[in-house]
């Protein structure tokens, strides 16, 4: 069945031991772990390092091990979601050097899945990015089917301020590129990290791709986020997107949770569904990140239920 976790990047402060221990506390069944390279993070939520994919060795992922046996709480997927098309071609190569590094950990970790971004040149169009992402993403794909790692791409468009205008950093945004996508790189190892409320705030249905890419849904991301019609009417969907909408936590914005689960299970879906908190209204101090994910387990708990363990 599927079973209910949050993505670490909300806990910064945290080692990877302390993460489990919350996601155990409140009741939490995964963790979709976050390896971004150690360092400085360059924006909001990025730069978190709760594994370093480049420092793996045997004590360490024995321990890893270890750890989710002792708090019951298993690892959904690694992340890291950089820029693997950027402009810059230092960004690009540093970033597809660091997608293939977290492959090879998620493989060594005995784990199925890693997550990421496809990237874009935001300055250019779809069709002019298309060469680029075909030359840089098929050797990175070939990479995941050696390791039997499935790389799930989340739907974020990237695309929010005014330094990701006017395309924004993230070509798969959209039903019709997706599918242009897999077939052009046709792999059982390449699929979607789905996340609905990325397609509510570009005025999609978010139920109708979870029928359509059934089979490519590799991860699920739980977060909402409510369009303010009210700015909307002032600025209009020309304008920079943050200004005319929010996300929220679970149950405080737009997606209909339970259309969305119903839809979800019909699909045939049972892998995890993590939380990912990027709400404004919750990251003043540590311990409102702490009661973001206290109270998303509250109300997502009822449409996934933990196993009952027999005896």
């Amino acid at each position: 069945m599927m079973s209910l976790g949050f993505v670490s990047a909300i806990l910064p402060e945290q080692n990877l031991e302390e993460v489990f221990q919350v996601a155990s506390s409140i009741g939490y069944q995964c963790v979709e772990v976050m390896c971004w390279p150690p360092g400085k993070s360059t924006r909001r939520y990025a730069g978190i390092t709760h594994i370093d994919a480049t420092s793996l060795n045997d004590e360490l992922i024995e321990r890893i091990g270890m750890l989710q046996f002792q708090y019951g709480v298993q690892i959904s997927g690694l992340g890291y979601y950089p820029n693997a098309l950027s402009p810059d071609a230092s960004e690009s190569e540093a970033a597809v050097a660091q997608i293939k590094a977290v492959i090879t950990a998620t493989s060594k970790l005995g784990l199925t899945r890693m997550n990421t971004f496809i990237g874009r040149d935001w300055t250019k169009s779809v069709d002019e990015n298309w060469p680029r992402f075909l030359e840089t993403w098929k050797p990175i794909i070939r990479h995941a089917e050696e390791h039997d790692v499935k790389v799930g791409i989340e739907n974020c468009p990237m695309l929010f301020t005014a330094d990701e205008w006017p395309g924004g950093k993230n070509l798969a945004t959209s039903p019709k590129i997706w599918t242009r996508m897999f077939n052009d790189i046709p792999s059982d190892h390449f699929g979607l990290n789905y996340d609905p409320s990325h397609m509510i705030f570009q005025h999609m249905d978010y139920l109708s791709p979870m029928r359509e890419f059934a089979d490519k849904i590799f991860h699920v991301h739980a977060k909402d986020v409510r369009v303010d019609q009210h700015l909307l009417d002032q600025v209009g969907i020309l304008a920079h997107p943050n200004a005319y909408h929010t996300p929220k936590l679970p149950g405080m914005g737009d997606v209909n949770w339970g259309r969305f689960f119903s839809t979800l299970t019909d699909s045939g879906y049972r892998g995890p569904v993590c939380v990912e908190v990027e709400d404004r209204a919750y990251e003043k101090t540590a311990d409102d990140r702490l009661l973001s994910l206290i109270q998303s387990h509250a109300f997502l708990r009822s449409y996934l239920p933990k196993p009952i363990q027999s005896s």
